[in-house]
């Protein structure tokens, strides 16, 4: 990165990034390089090739596509730009960055800390998988004090979120990574909800940073992809691990997402504009019982948020006054919201918490950890904000 170039802001580095395709033709916009495999002129060109590879240089890119592709290039290098890393590495989803990233750094024996408000698939990843890697686990308060007395020996990952999902806890990032650096415990954030415009963990000594970049970074509901971020040499072995399993993602896929990226910062702008004005109106209406948003003073962690955190995203959390019935009501009665899982589209989506992401969980164990009936989670589109809080006061005038 050079120096003119470090003081870009997110804006500009989401459409100019750091490179382009070589050769090809002055495309303003990245190519598509479709193929699956990359030709060797001579047999001389591909014995200079592996030895120059097996020496640790460099003199071409690429050779097959399951070890990278000029499209997943540019996307990587524009991803590493926005989130001020010094390396990207594309996944073909969000949880396929998550889960390998953990088996690239775990340790036989060893113990992870998961905050417990992480992702329910990363929590059942790590409550029903790793037990069988040998691995202990151990899930925590998103604070930093619950993580500091969780830590054992043979702790070497503490793994957390920023905002959580589904209650938008935010955690205190300069102590986690104080008490880490204290332990010699390597550090892991999925920061999907925070997004690379409202937060920067490795800005606070995070060491790995992961997205699915499904959500913001893609930004239109098209596609399926992961992203993880931090140091060159941290993340070599993590791009050893990609390179043998081939979670890779397509290059249409890499097209779509660094185009997406182009409007990022624009639509980052709407999401944190419509996420505090909408978390405020719902706040205060009278069939609201609850809401969780790291932009009210009402949430727990909202000093630390404001502290850390550029905006609050458009993920918003609140309990409708009623029951099921009165719950199911009020989605049915939208008609700008979607019912369906993700969020950071251009469409406004609603999810009711216990039937579409905790519906085969026991329903004690639901209630244990705050998926009651009424729990409903919207994720924001780029709407107009008035035509969607006009939209949710409606839904909730017919409850």
């Amino acid at each position: 990165m050079s120096e003119k170039s470090k003081k870009w802001k997110t804006s500009t580095l989401s459409i100019h990034g750091l490179s382009k395709i070589k050769n090809s033709y002055h495309s303003v916009t990245t190519p598509i390089i479709h193929t699956s495999n990359f030709y060797f002129d001579n047999c001389q060109e591909v014995w200079d090739f592996m030895k120059s590879k097996k020496e640790g240089q460099i003199i071409r890119e690429h050779e097959y596509g399951r070890y990278g592709n000029p499209t997943q290039e540019v996307c990587e290098k524009k991803l590493a730009a926005i989130e001020g890393a010094e390396r990207a590495i594309l996944f073909s989803t969000g949880m396929s960055a998550v889960i390998l990233t953990i088996m690239a750094y775990m340790k036989p024996d060893g113990h992870i800390i998961f905050t417990n408000d992480c992702y329910r698939q990363t929590r059942d990843f790590a409550t029903n998988f790793l037990e069988k890697f040998g691995i202990e686990v151990s899930l925590v308060e998103p604070q930093a004090e619950a993580i500091e007395a969780a830590i054992r020996p043979n702790t070497n990952i503490i793994f957390t979120e920023a905002p959580t999902n589904p209650y938008l806890r935010v955690i205190d990032l300069k102590s986690v990574v104080k008490i880490a650096k204290k332990y010699g415990i390597m550090t892991m954030i999925d920061s999907t909800l925070a997004t690379p415009y409202n937060l920067k963990p490795i800005d606070f000594g995070i060491d790995i940073v992961i997205h699915s970049a499904t959500k913001y970074l893609g930004g239109h509901n098209d596609l399926l992809a992961g992203v993880v971020l931090g140091k060159s040499s941290v993340l070599e072995e993590l791009n050893k691990i990609q390179r043998m399993i081939g979670a890779t993602p397509s290059p249409m896929t890499c097209f779509l997402l660094e185009r997406g990226l182009k409007t990022f910062a624009l639509r980052m702008e709407h999401h944190n504009r419509g996420g505090q004005a909408i978390a405020e109106m719902l706040e205060s209406h009278p069939k609201v019982e609850r809401v969780w948003y790291p932009g009210l003073k009402s949430h727990p962690d909202h000093e630390i948020a404001k502290s850390q955190m550029r905006g609050f995203g458009s993920v918003i959390t609140f309990l409708i006054k009623g029951d099921n019935e009165k719950t199911w009501k009020f989605i049915d009665s939208l008609e700008l919201f979607l019912i369906t899982p993700s969020l950071g589209g251009s469409e406004s989506l609603i999810t009711q918490m216990s039937t579409m992401s905790f519906f085969d969980y026991p329903e004690e164990y639901r209630k244990s950890i705050g998926i009651v009936d009424n729990l409903v989670r919207i994720a924001l589109g780029l709407e107009d904000i008035e035509d969607l809080m006009n939209d949710l006061k409606q839904a909730l005038d017919k409850i």
